[in-house]
């Protein structure tokens, strides 16, 4: 392990390939060009499994840009950096970003970095090893043994806290918890309800915890993912496949509705599920990552004028990682943050499409690649 310099041999790594959109990944071979100034090549501990990898891969966001280098929630050690970085050092641990703010742009200039409109990225300097330059999944590709990311993306943590856990701060957590402490700010004594209760969705529910809401009502329609939210905090489930959602959360808060809804799942449906029960002045939130195609065709728009309130996007949950990646990690160190159960099981890399899979059939939280 030694800090790059210009010259050195491109490195062999190995990772899970998106080639063509809805087919499996391939386990392939694949080379890094030394670091560059701001740059540095980190060796992955583990990745999380996240819905976004299955998205990008099935195209659900185009097809432009295969082939893919999946995998975006990562943690791992440096072990080369570029000419000028300062930030890290080989042998750190870190928590993978997938936005670092420019500190130049429009909206870093106006003191809002978490909307930088110019996120640093490493150069396309991966290729396959017929030559074809990957595509990192949100800039980063962490389904491999090895990855090139800009140097400010790397988020240092204690190396004695797990990789497993700490991967999924770096997307899924982060922005589930972000989205209830910045995007929604959830007061105390509020009333909150959950549309979707994955990975994200039991974040928000930690966040909406940590923020002192007193009621948190879980909406699926998965019996065991709202057993799941019963132990990430919610107060309250809600089967939407029993019977319509927002009459039941309604009753749940005496006819008036919540105060913080959150949508966690991507669907038209559940996005009006979400704004219908708020309560006057509430909030709604969303998070889940729509299709391109994906539209809201009947929302009465006399009916959100008369409850009023916001509806608002979160974008990684508003965060700032340099701030809230060491918070969440103390979190998580503290007892307060409860990540161990948001990793529902370890797999190698060359399970991948079976972590897929169980993705899909419902089966985890979270899949965690392990190296």
């Amino acid at each position: 392990m030694a800090e790059s310099t210009a010259g050195n041999q491109p490195i062999v790594a190995r990772g899970a390939i998106a080639r063509t959109p809805g087919q499996p990944a391939t386990i392939e071979e694949f080379t890094i060009d030394a670091p560059g100034p701001g740059e540095a090549l980190v060796r992955i501990l583990a990745s999380g499994v996240c819905h976004t990898d299955l998205s990008a891969k099935n195209g659900v966001f185009g097809t432009e840009g295969f082939p893919f280098l999946l995998g975006h929630e990562g943690a791992g050690v440096v072990e080369q950096v570029g000419e000028g970085v300062e930030n890290v050092t080989p042998g750190d641990h870190v928590i993978l970003a997938w936005r670092a703010p420019c500190g130049q742009c429009r909206f870093c200039a106006a003191g809002q970095p978490h909307l930088c409109a110019a996120s640093l990225n490493a150069e396309k300097r991966m290729r396959t090893m017929q030559g074809e330059t990957l595509t990192p999944v949100l800039g980063i590709g962490t389904f491999c043994t090895h990855t090139l990311v800009h140097a400010k993306q790397c988020i240092p943590y204690d190396a004695a806290l797990p990789p497993e856990q700490m991967s999924l701060i770096g997307c899924g957590v982060m922005t589930g918890v972000g989205a209830a402490l910045y995007t929604a700010g959830v007061r105390p004594g509020s009333s909150v309800a959950v549309f979707g209760c994955g990975g994200v969705g039991d974040s928000v529910i930690q966040g909406a915890k940590l923020a002192g809401a007193t009621k948190i009502i879980a909406v699926d329609v998965d019996p065991k993912k709202l057993e799941w939210a019963k132990e990430f905090g919610a107060t309250d489930v809600v089967n939407a496949s029993e019977s319509d959602p927002v009459e039941q959360i309604k009753a749940l808060t005496d006819g008036y509705g919540v105060n913080y809804a959150f949508e966690a799942v991507g669907r038209p449906d559940t996005t009006l599920q979400a704004i219908l029960s708020r309560d006057l002045a509430g909030t709604c939130v969303m998070i889940g990552v729509a299709g391109p195609t994906a539209t809201l065709d009947q929302l009465p728009l006399g009916k959100f004028f008369d409850l009023g309130g916001s509806l608002r996007v979160s974008w990684y949950g508003d965060c700032l990682p340099t701030r809230d990646f060491p918070l969440l990690a103390t979190w998580y160190e503290q007892g307060r943050l409860d990540l161990d159960r948001v990793v529902t099981r370890t797999i190698s890399l060359d399970e991948v499409e079976e972590g897929f899979h169980a993705m899909e059939r419902g089966e985890t939280l979270r899949s965690v690649i392990t190296f």
